[in-house]
């Protein structure tokens, strides 16, 4: 009996468990239900891993929006209605790619470059 501490309790015996029940016992003396830490997690899978591919259609969504956004400029100065019409053309292509603010852009700019040579420099 002299072999297991009993802690002051005279009429139990204690096996050893090597520091856990000490351990995790509570600060009033009361013994929690389990002496272990137990973790929950899930595991990762190959299948579950799904990294960020940048795809090379970026570069060709981007320079058709250039382009537009190119031609449109252009058209405030040289064949409006013809650089105007491509800037839209290539408006609409940038954002049916995914490219919706070039494309915007290219599509503003040129119909605002029409605009104003149908309805305002004829007046000027």
């Amino acid at each position: 009996m002299d072999q297991y501490p009993n802690n002051g309790m005279k009429d139990v015996e204690r096996a050893p468990n090597y520091g856990e029940q000490r351990k995790n016992e509570d600060f009033v003396g009361i013994e929690p239900d389990s002496s272990r830490d137990e973790e929950f997690a899930a595991e990762m899978t190959a299948d579950d891993y799904d990294p960020d591919v940048t795809d090379n259609d970026t570069d060709i969504n981007s320079t058709f929006g250039w382009v537009g956004i190119a031609l449109s400029v252009i058209s405030f100065f040289i064949w409006p209605v013809i650089f105007g019409a491509a800037g839209i053309i290539l408006g609409f292509m940038s954002r049916s790619r995914g490219a919706d603010t070039l494309g915007n852009i290219a599509i503003a700019g040129g119909a605002i470059s029409i605009l104003i040579t149908l309805f305002v420099l004829p007046f000027v």
